[in-house]
């Protein structure tokens, strides 16, 4: 028998692919899918609370967030409100509900804030020290959700993603802006020039089809309460990727730092490891970056 699973942020882009890997039968019996109705906002907690009453799902995937750091940082507030606030409606409606399922809270990598280079990669004991807005917002949210899972007995996992780059991601993000720089160059729509913010920092970057894959896995073998580092355990400059791309495309272009794409609090390195998700849920990546790459420039290429 299949069971219904509500997915919060299905219309972003993490939850487009999603959606599209339940639809294809990769999150075991969860083949019904039910999303916020257009215009249902977390933060309207009357409006949630009717709707999940009436859906009645039996696992939720809370993806629904504002995650976009420097947003965060202009307006904390409404990040506060989105994250922290439309979190608690959420599980609050599901407790009205009498929800017995399982339910996947989508936090970040991002919570461990600055971590000493010696202390790379992360991993299970590295301790929290977020360092933005939205970092913080979601280590509250993850709280709230385990504290209500100790009240309530229920079944609450929390996933830490971390980088995660493929079709369809928004330009605002480096790897896909820097995919349309590459795609204008190519199509001659714009001079063989990309510019680029600090491109030597390096990040875990993970296919988002691996993310979601992630997320069946724990959702179904996770332990309740417990954390989640979702990762591909390979460190990789910002350089690298852009380089790969253009060899990729078939361009050449010269390369200019933009001072307004600089962040001066940003970590220079960063990796993390997976191994203990592995070891308790069988997950493991299986994309290769040059597959990822070449998906996101055809993604670009057919906007």
């Amino acid at each position: 028998m299949t069971s219904k699973v509500l997915v919060t942020g299905g219309g972003g882009f993490v939850g487009r692919h999603l959606l599209s890997a339940i639809a294809e039968g990769r999150f075991g019996r969860l083949r019904d899918a039910v999303v916020l109705p257009s215009g249902l906002d977390v933060r309207d907690e009357e409006a949630l609370s009717d709707f999940v009453a009436e859906q009645r799902p039996d696992a939720v995937i809370h993806l629904a967030a504002q995650s976009f750091v420097p947003r965060a940082i202009e307006n904390p507030r409404e990040t506060y409100d989105i994250n922290v606030i439309g979190t608690l409606n959420l599980i609050q409606a599901l407790d009205a509900a009498g929800f017995n399922g399982r339910f996947l809270f989508v936090s970040s990598g991002d919570v461990y804030g600055r971590v000493d280079e010696s202390s790379l990669p992360v991993d299970a004991s590295t301790w929290p020290r977020p360092g933005n807005p939205y970092a913080s917002s979601k280590l509250a949210a993850e709280e709230f959700c385990l504290q209500w899972s100790r009240r309530t007995g229920a079944q609450v996992l929390v996933a830490r993603p971390f980088n995660h780059i493929g079709p369809g991601q928004s330009d605002r993000f480096v790897v896909s802006s820097l995919a349309h720089q590459v795609v204008a160059i190519k199509e001659g729509r714009q001079p063989a020039i990309i510019e680029v913010g600090d491109i030597d920092a390096t990040r875990d970057f993970s296919d988002v089809r691996d993310v979601v894959s992630a997320y069946a896995a724990i959702l179904e073998q996770g332990n309740n309460q417990a954390r989640y580092i979702v990762a591909s355990g390979v460190e990789r400059s910002v350089a690298t990727i852009l380089r790969r791309m253009l060899e990729l495309a078939g361009v050449s272009a010269d390369i200019r730092v933009d001072p307004s794409r600089l962040r001066a609090s940003e970590q220079r390195r960063m990796v993390a490891d997976p191994s203990a998700t592995t070891q308790e849920t069988g997950w493991r990546p299986l994309i290769e970056l040059d597959q990822t790459l070449t998906d996101i420039l055809q993604s670009v290429r057919s906007q």
